[in-house]
Order: C-alpha cells, then structure tokens, then sequence
C-alpha cells in the first residue's frame, strides 16, 4: 500500500516509476540507531519547519496525502517495516512480525506484539490490521466507472484512499488469529509489493485505530466492526446491491473524521501507536510533539520534544536557521538558498536528488477534453526555460524530464525516453500549437501552490508561452494549505504539482494513473494501460517491471496528458545545535530517522 504523496513543493511523486530494489534488514533497537552506534544525549527540544500547514491525522485519504500529513503521521505512528535512507525495507520486530507462510498461493501472516499499544492503552489488534486492510484493498467496492474518465456511473466507493488497491485487492477476506493480534492474508495472484502491502508510519500503515472508528460509527466495539466486515461480501460491479449504510458510516469515519487544523478536544481523534504524540496545533503556524511516554516497540528517540513551524518561504526558512529559531530545514532548492544556507555560521547543509518531479497534468474534460487542445497546450510549455528558471543555477546539468515513470538515474530511464515520445516536446512549437486550435481561444485555468515560488514561475512561463498561440490562461492559484485538496473537485484545467514517493515498489504506477485511482486526479483513462498496470502489479522480476513501465509511460505520453518538467533537487540543512539528521531522497525526507535526532 505505499504510495506516492503530493509534496510540499511539488506536488507528490513520481516516483510511481521508481522501482528501486530494496531488501529486508533487522529493525534497530532501544538505544541504539540504526547503524549500531552509541546513545546520544538524551531529552530537549528539535524544532524543524516545514512548507505546508497541517490537516489530517489520516494521510492516507486523498485529500489528507499531503508531505506534512504523512511527516506527523510518521512520527506518532509504527509498523512492520520502515524504509530507511539507503531505499532499504526495514524490519521494526519490537512492534510485530510478518511471515511468508506460502508462495503458492501467496500467503503472508502478520502478527502485531502483545504490548503495543495505542496511546490511551488499547492494544494494538487483528482488528486494526483488519481496518488497514479493508480501507486498502476496495475489497467491499462495487462501483462501476465510465471508462472514458473513471467517474464513478453506479455503484459504491466506500474508503476513499490515496494507496493504489490492486495489490490486497487480491486478498480474500483475512484470516484472524484466536490470540487477537494476527491477521493472515491469502493473495489469489502473486504481488510483486507484497512485503509493503500495510505500507509504513504515516503512510498507509497502521495509522488509524479501529476502536475509535468503530465508535464514531455508532458500533459498540471492535468485534461488532469485525463481524460487520467479515458479514459484507465481496463487492462485484456485474452484481451490485444496496450500499450498506452501517459500512458507509464506519467508511465516512475513516475518510474524515481525523481531517483538522486544529488539536480535537475529543483526544481518541489523535491517538498515537508510535514514539510521538501531538500536544498542541497552532493552525498554519506551528505543531508540538512530545515523547511517548509508553513507547517501546521500536527506535526510541533521543529528545523529549519536536517543534514544527510552518514557513513556507525559503528565504524564511534560512532566516530562521539562521535566528536560532529552527534547527532543521528543507527548503525548496536554489542556488541562491544553497549560497544562504552556506552562508549560516555552524549550519551543515545536505544535498542530494529528491524521488519527486514537478508536472503539469491536464484534465481530460473540459477544455481538455478534446485532444488536439490538450496536444497544442503541452506545445507552448517552455520546458527548458522552466529548467533554466528553477534549476540550471543549482545544478548545471538540469534538463527537463522526459519521462513520467523514471529519472535520469535509472537504468530504464534512457531506453523510456527513446521510445516514448517525449521527443515531440523538446522544445516549445507555437506555430503547431495554432494549427491544432485552428482559430479557437481556449481558456484555461491553472492550478499551483500560490505560496510557493517555483510554481509561481512555472505558472507565469507557461501562461506568457501559452498566450502566444492563443490560450487564455487563467491564475487559479490557491494557499499552500488549500491547493492540494483542490487537486480532482473540476474547479481547474490544469494543475502545476509534484510528486514524491518511498523508491520501493512498483503499486505508485497504478496508484496515480490507472482508471479511477485515488490519486488520478485528472481523469486519464486507457484501456491498454489498466492492461499492463494489472501485470506490473503482478510482476516480481525487475526487467519486466521496467519493460512494463516503460510500455505504460508510451501510453500516457500518446495520451496528450501533460507534461513532466524536471526532477527535483534536495536540499536540507541543520544548525550546530543538534546531531543525527541525515539525507534521505523519498517523502519521509528528513524525518525517517527521527530517533536520532539529539539535542547537544
């Protein structure tokens, strides 16, 4: 169930191409970090800041997949696994074990430990495994879909997840263990993800406690959750019946009753199963976390206290370094942050490429929904003056992305590009562009993150190109706390976003464009690419994943969807005041390892 997470400066991942390898290694334990070396000073406070302001202690809705969701709910969350900064799945054997009990047919027994606890004493159950799984497979789902745009024609969607649901949408109804904390899940079909099928902290994972949904929904406990699930069947879209009302209401729970900008006073809406719990929430300013107190099921943190301020700006962010005021950033990059940053005295700045990408998506409605629109659009973007704009100051060698499943790193990447027809957008063709329209004056709305400079630059480059061949290009930019749940409501034309993903696993492809996924926003639908994203899913040998995507990244180009613009850059950078942060290229960025983090 990993997925790909619309990022702070982006948008989200690209990463649904970005198949890295990853093997399994023992999880850390207490005291010690991860490479095995001694404890550092234990207590005091770390302040980080991020871009965006927080709103769901549930990212992995649609709306709440956002980077910031997902950084809170990693620390106030575990799990089985965790990935570390080598792209590595970690094995976290102090919160539960998982074992493949079968390879034919795929069979994998999960088995939570006796004393992981939510934070007001539950024990961590089958039944919240159980809850993961229903709201991660559609198992329950009947709705049938146009196949032209993915809306919904009859039927029902019950849990609106971000998480692609082809994977544990091969699972028959989970087996439950008679000691309350183990689930065993039965595949009809090899998986090539399997191992991240109850995805990570924050991220798909054990996130949300069963008990209090079961609550919210009016159910006296979680056995009468269990025995509603297990009395539903299947959901068929040849054989669909009434939605079931009591199921819609446990679903409406989980898709909405942890979305805030404010600290509930109902205190069972921020429950923690991990080595944080929220204390306070200042909205778009900032969000206090402190220490599990009962936390021993995983790395145990060296502080007491985790500070997060919302600074949109990365000027502000270094200013703030800079003051005292924070001790770790991760501003957008530029060259003249880098320069800002180096300038700071005692700061250490890290620098790497980031598992994200901004894109331009087009919808496929609309103003859009006539093709030759959508191809005369992607002919004025002025890529390489984006790239030039935003990333040749930094980093010399930037170019535009030609690809919408791989970057320049990966091996598949060259031969993707070769084949995909990207070749066609090299370079900006306003005289094509007019002959498409043939005389029309579109108007187009474009939606981007408002507050963040990278897409306002993207959006006034596009806008000025575009006019050129006749759009009428319309600002519908929106705050950085706004823009994101805007993302598929058919308020826009366009979109300007990024995003970024784990780098494990293959189920991000299909999370962001197959038919009427979670995170499909806009609308993109082809037969042949279901086809081959139903056999990506199944696939376990690396070649052939990489043979797929790139047939799949054909498709989407042909398609006139948009246009991929440049992967981006990492820059992170921490004050003399604390030890442990480290690089790390995928969503969780700079959190991944907030056990190490120590005041000195």
């Amino acid at each position: 169930m990993r997925f790909g997470r619309i990022s702070k400066a982006i948008g989200l991942a690209a990463a649904a191409a970005l198949a890295l390898s990853a093997c399994a290694t023992q999880g850390p334990g207490q005291g010690t970090s991860p490479t095995g070396q001694a404890s550092a000073k234990q207590g005091g406070t770390v302040t980080i800041a991020e871009v965006n302001g927080f709103s769901s202690f549930n990212p992995g809705t649609a709306d709440g997949n956002s980077d910031v969701n997902g950084h809170i709910g990693y620390a106030t969350h575990s799990n089985f696994i965790y990935i570390d900064n080598k792209l590595n799945i970690v094995r976290n054997e102090k919160f539960g074990t998982y074992e493949k009990v079968s390879d034919d047919p795929l069979t994998v027994k999960y088995t939570v430990n006796e004393g992981v606890k939510w934070s007001d004493g539950t024990q961590v159950s089958a039944a919240d495994l159980l809850l993961t799984w229903a709201s991660g497979s559609a198992f329950y789902d009947d709705a049938k879909k146009d196949p032209n745009t993915g809306d919904i024609v009859s039927g029902t969607v019950y849990f609106t997840t971000a998480a692609d649901t082809s994977g544990l949408n091969l699972t028959e109804f989970p087996e439950l263990g008679a000691d309350g904390r183990s689930l065993t899940i039965k595949y009809s079909k090899p998986f090539a993800d399997w191992e991240l099928a109850f995805g990570t902290p924050g991220n798909g994972g054990v996130d949300i406690p069963a008990h209090v949904v079961a609550s919210k929904a009016g159910l006296s406990d979680t056995d009468a959750l269990v025995d509603l699930l297990k009395g539903i069947k299947r959901g068929d879209p040849e054989a669909q019946f009434p939605a079931n009302e009591t199921l819609k209401k446990v679903a409406e729970v989980w898709n909405t009753a942890f979305d805030t900008k404010t600290l509930p006073a109902d205190t069972s809406l921020f429950l923690s199963n991990g080595p944080f719990v929220v204390k306070d929430i200042v909205p778009e300013q900032s969000l206090t976390l402190v220490r599990n107190k009962d936390y021993t099921w995983g790395p145990v943190p060296h502080v007491d206290e985790v500070v997060v301020r919302v600074i949109g700006q990365a000027p502000a962010q270094v200013q703030a370094l800079k003051n005292g005021e924070v001790d770790i950033i991760a501003p957008q990059a530029s060259a003249d942050t880098v320069e800002q940053i180096k300038a700071v005295p005692g700061a250490t700045l890290l620098e790497g490429k980031q598992l994200s990408y901004d894109h331009l998506d087009l919808n496929f409605s609309g103003v859009f929904a006539d093709k030759d629109v959508r191809t005369a659009f992607m002919l004025t973007v002025p890529r390489k003056d984006i790239v030039d704009k935003l990333q040749r100051k930094i980093d010399p060698e930037a170019a535009p992305l030609d690809s919408q499943l791989f970057v320049p790193d990966q091996a598949a990447y060259a031969q993707s590009v070769k084949d995909n027809g990207s070749s066609a957008y090299q370079d900006v063709d306003i005289d094509k562009a007019k002959q498409l329209l043939n005389g029309k004056e579109p108007e187009v709305r474009i939606l981007y993150n408002k507050d963040n400079p990278n897409r306002v630059d993207s959006f006034s480059l596009i806008r000025e190109s575009a006019a050129q061949a006749g759009f009428k290009v319309v600002d519908g930019g929106l705050g950085a706390s706004d823009w994101s749940k805007a993302l598929g409501n058919g308020t826009y034309d366009a979109a300007v976003f990024g995003w970024i993903n784990s780098g494990v696993g293959v189920t991000g492809t299909p999370q962001i464009f197959k038919t009427g996924s979670g995170s499909n926003f806009n609308g993109f639908s082809d037969t042949e690419a279901d086809k081959l994203m139903d056999e990506l899913v199944l696939t376990t040998d690396k070649a052939k994943q990489d043979e797929l995507q790139q047939k799949i990244d054909k498709r989407i180009w042909d398609s006139s969807y948009g246009l991929p613009l440049f992967q981006s850059l990492d820059i992170k950078a921490y004050s003399d005041k604390v030890d442990g942060v480290k690089q790390m290229a995928n969503q969780t960025g700079a959190w991944w390892n907030i056990w190490e983090w120590s005041v000195k």
